[in-house]
């Protein structure tokens, strides 16, 4: 995986860890819906993006302190560090 421009957060994920399944395990739970989503690089948990109304991503790397997201969408290969708002494609 070629990392060049990645901060230390994302160069420290060794394997992109991929949607186990493809919905919101948040919204799920309280009957929200979601337009995108976005699998946690620490725990593997997917989660609704920024775009979608609750942002259950946003507000887990937030409250768990897990900062690496990639894309859990079709065709899409890019991994996002919040804490240091870096982006990088693999």
């Amino acid at each position: 995986m070629d990392l060049e421009g990645a901060c230390s957060h994302i160069r420290s994920v060794a394997k992109v860890a991929g949607a186990v399944r493809r919905e919101c395990e948040d919204c799920v739970k309280t009957g929200g819906e979601w337009l995108h989503l976005r699998t946690c690089q620490t725990c593997g948990g997917t989660r609704c993006c920024d775009s979608s109304p609750n942002r259950h991503a946003s507000r887990h790397a937030k409250d768990s302190g897990h900062p690496v997201i990639c894309s859990a969408e079709p065709g899409e290969r890019w991994l996002y560090c919040y804490p240091d708002d870096n982006g990088v494609e693999y």
